[in-house]
């Protein structure tokens, strides 16, 4: 059994650890917080944007352009988002296993598929299993309108030219306690993924539930009058639409990071005093075996003296 010394030692470091988790929790639950008004906000644009490719998807404009091009699938190209950072519980586990499920469904081999990497826990795993890493981002707290303009860019250019479907996986952010892995696929453009991608964001009871319900309209126009031109408009609409859910993707992995590191903080933080409580309990009883010991050994020197 350990001594008194090395069980205090270990008491004095469970402290520590609950001291360090706790922190960790506090500074996660304001980050979470934050990045859950800014995803919010972020939400009724997206919502918006997708019911406009809903309306548009029928007219001849876009079932022509190249980014709304369906061609049998060859080679495909994955925007895989994590953090940067551990400590989040299966976060990261959770998006990387859904992206391989997803390679391992589409039938592609290693060769024929390529990864833009958002956050360090991505372009790590995907890098040591042979994938081609086209573009690595880092993932910081703060989502930029430069990060989605590069990631859509490269996305664009890769798709015609190299791949032949565009996906991207991410946590969707649903609560607190939950997030979910999601796999929604970019190009070729699709109204039936912005409308799954408006089922994620759209909330499920309440007034506002409501209202969102009456803005997304599937009536889709058979003609629209564009100016300055149809293939102008077009080309500018279409990735700008694609950026909405890049958009949406990376601040709903922003919310779901910090939720998770949260979640997992505190529960770090229970075990720790649970292991204190423990370890407390052992000290004590070592403590009152080290005493017990003590009196016994007095008294039966005192017994001994007394028979001498």
């Amino acid at each position: 059994m350990a001594g008194l010394k090395q069980i205090k030692t270990k008491i004095v470091a469970m402290k520590k650890s609950q001291t360090v988790t706790k922190a960790m929790e506090a500074v996660s639950a304001a980050k979470m917080r934050k990045a859950q008004q800014t995803a919010l906000k972020g939400r009724a644009y997206a919502r918006a944007a997708a019911a406009t490719l809903s309306r548009l998807s029928g007219t001849r404009e876009i079932l022509r352009h190249p980014l709304s091009a369906v061609r049998p699938i060859k080679k495909a190209l994955y925007i895989v988002i994590t953090s940067d950072k551990g400590l989040a519980g299966a976060l990261n586990s959770g998006v990387l296993r859904a992206a391989a499920r997803d390679i391992a469904q589409s039938g592609l081999s290693v060769k024929k598929v390529s990864i833009i990497a958002v956050g360090r826990k991505a372009n790590d795993y995907f890098a040591a299993r042979g994938y081609n890493i086209e573009a690595f981002h880092p993932n910081n707290a703060e989502v930029t309108g430069a990060v989605v303009r590069a990631i859509v860019d490269e996305a664009a250019k890769s798709f015609g030219s190299k791949t032949d479907r565009v996906v991207i996986v991410y946590q969707n952010f649903v609560s607190t306690f939950e997030q979910r892995p999601t796999v929604r696929q970019i190009f070729p453009l699709m109204p039936i993924e912005l409308e799954r991608v408006v089922q994620d964001i759209m909330p499920v009871r309440g007034a506002f539930a409501e209202s969102i319900k009456k803005q997304v309209s599937n009536d889709k126009p058979a003609a629209y009058t564009v100016e300055p031109s149809e293939e102008e408009v077009v080309d500018t609409v279409l990735p700008m639409l694609a950026s909405v859910v890049v958009y949406h993707a990376l601040l709903e992995t922003v919310a779901s990071e910090h939720s998770a590191r949260m979640v997992a903080m505190k529960s770090a933080s229970d075990k720790a005093g649970e292991k204190q409580d423990e370890l407390t309990l052992q000290f004590n009883k070592v403590r009152q075996a080290a005493i017990t010991r003590e009196v016994s050994e007095i008294t039966g020197g005192m017994e001994a003296m007394a028979s001498a």
